[in-house]
């Protein structure tokens, strides 16, 4: 084996400085193989290890499958190649290397002699159990990077063959005969094509790709028939295939921000006409691609999607779109559906963009999650109740800019009474979700409150937003002191939902943990209270009348 991948280095040399096509691998990516816990695609394989290592899951327009294919026939080209993704100065300070460059070759890397050092103080602080600031989570990552970079230049990480006993697949550098004849028909008709592409010849591309693909089905119809209980069906691997293709959750947010603007024309020309209607038709579809993406998701893995935060941030977007599509229908004001579309497209780009930050692959569940019947009933409804909470902070800052204007008070009256109504709901489905969540915690841990710090923070989310309704019912805020309320009310509800798990990263709650967007997160809760306190500010000197010495 190591005497062929001599071979396919050298023809590799001279034919990857000029490749620069991109290719259709798509039967390879088909390909079934273990990674992570579960059996996936090669390509949803090849689609996380280039994101991890790169940031991005193409590399010059060039798909992942190509790429992490090379990486194992030709590593002593890639070693050479500034393409591991560092982001953070303070770790390239640590590493003594530029700081002012993104990406890094392998080789350099590796060769650091500060990189062991580092890795030992990770090691130190992990296995102390101490929660890793964001200078050791960039490091963490790194080391992730590397170790998976060489386990599969190596071949350990492609575990393409099912074992006849046990759960463990059979990575490529533990091939046998005949399994190493088979995957040599790959990796030659591979190179075969990529030779191939560099000539201006069509008829000779085609071929070599027809006889490519042909040594994958020969592989793949090999290996399903070593343990056919064990691999997968070709149905599975193909729609997980789809789904990464297609990419559902961008199509949602594009059609959610084409809805923004016409509504938003909608309440500026001051009359539905044509453009409500089109707005209503691109929410809908927008919603059809969310939903879809939802039901490819829970088909993949067998599950509601919501056990980690990329799950929670499509979810609770999709129950801002949901309730903002059903008051819209009962109110016909144009403002729930601005305010959803909204928070439709911060959502879904947040999940689309930081995907170093929220995880969008499909793992197995954690031991404490693995009973669909408390994930839905619990999860589903607490995440929902987020969803109205962001759906009455969308409508309730469009509300504070027509207090804000003297001849539309009416207009945010009607608002104020619409996020009234959302936060009622809100609130019941927060109290129903935190019940749930006790008896679930009382099911899995024995106990069923144990002021846990998600518990802690939903317990005061719940006790701010009543006391937001109290204060509304009881007269002691107005319309405009309501939504205000709102407003500065949705940090708790950021509190318990990202800040116990990226913020605090403590708790029963471990599988939500995670790092990063910190920044971006605190970002958006200042400019939203210095917003509020900017607009209660001209409200009350308006609404009072100024003092003869400021007139």
């Amino acid at each position: 084996m190591k005497r062929f991948y001599s071979i396919v280095l050298a023809l590799f040399l001279g034919l990857f400085v000029n490749y620069a096509q991109a290719l259709d691998f798509s039967e390879l990516g088909k390909l079934a193989i273990q990674d992570a816990g579960r059996i996936k695609p090669f390509d949803t394989f090849a689609r996380e290890s280039l994101q991890l290592v790169y940031g991005k899951a193409t590399y010059n327009d060039q798909s992942a499958v190509e790429i992490v294919t090379t990486w194992l026939l030709a590593p002593a080209i890639w070693d050479e190649k500034d393409f591991v993704q560092l982001r953070r100065k303070d770790v390239k300070e640590s590493l003594k290397v530029d700081s002012e460059k993104t990406y890094f070759k392998p080789k350099e890397l590796f060769e650091n002699p500060r990189l062991p050092l580092l890795v030992q103080e990770l090691r130190n602080k992990l296995d102390a159990k101490e929660k890793l600031n964001p200078y050791y989570q960039d490091i963490q990552r790194l080391e992730r990077q590397l170790s998976l970079y060489r386990a599969i230049t190596m071949g350990f990480a492609f575990r393409l063959l099912p074992p006849r006993e046990g759960d463990q697949w059979i990575s490529v550098n533990d091939f046998k005969s005949p399994w190493i004849e088979h995957f040599t028909g790959i990796t030659k008709n591979f190179i075969y094509v990529i030779g191939a592409s560099q000539e201006s010849n069509p008829d000779s591309l085609k071929d070599a790709l027809n006889k490519f693909n042909q040594s994958v089905s020969e592989f793949k119809a090999a290996a399903r028939n070593e343990n056919p209980a064990f691999y997968p069906p070709q149905k599975d691997l193909d729609v997980e295939v789809h789904y990464n293709h297609l990419q559902p959750f961008q199509w949602a947010w594009i059609f959610y921000l084409v809805t923004a603007i016409l509504m938003g024309a909608v309440l500026v020309r001051g009359k539905k006409d044509i453009l409500y209607k089109l707005s209503w038709i691109s929410i809908l579809t927008g919603f059809i691609f969310h939903a879809y993406g939802f039901g490819l998701r829970i088909y993949l893995t067998g599950r509601p999607p919501v056990s980690n935060m990329y799950e929670s941030v499509i979810w609770v977007s999709f129950g801002t779109l949901l309730f903002g599509m059903i008051f819209e229908m009962i109110y016909k004001k144009s403002i729930a559906l601005l305010g959803a579309s909204i928070v439709g497209v911060i959502c879904l780009i947040v999940a689309n963009t930081a995907v170093s930050i929220l995880d969008p692959s499909l793992q197995p569940l954690e031991p404490v999650l693995r009973s669909n019947l408390w994930l839905t009933i619990h999860v589903l409804t607490i995440t929902l109740s987020y969803s109205t909470f962001f759906l009455a902070l969308l409508v309730s800052d469009i509300g504070i800019i027509y207090f804000l204007q003297k001849d539309r008070k009416k207009e945010a009256n009607d608002q104020a009474l619409i996020v009234y109504r959302i936060v009622q709901i809100g609130v019941v489905l927060l109290f129903i979700g935190t019940v749930l969540g006790g008896v679930w915690a009382d099911y899995s841990w024995g106990r069923f409150w144990g002021w846990d710090p998600k518990e802690t923070w939903a317990f005061i989310t719940f006790l701010g937003y009543m006391a937001i309704l109290h204060a509304k019912k009881a007269g002691y805020i107005k319309n405009f002191g309501f939504l205000i309320s709102v407003v500065i009310a949705f940090s708790l509800v950021l509190m318990a939902w990202y800040g116990v798990n990226f913020i605090l990263g403590a708790g029963f709650h471990t599988y939500g943990f995670g790092g990063g967007g910190v920044p971006y997160v605190a970002a958006f809760v200042g400019i939203h209270l210095i917003f509020a306190s900017f607009a209660a500010t001209v409200y009350r000197i308006r609404e009072g009348g100024p003092s003869p010495r400021v007139a």
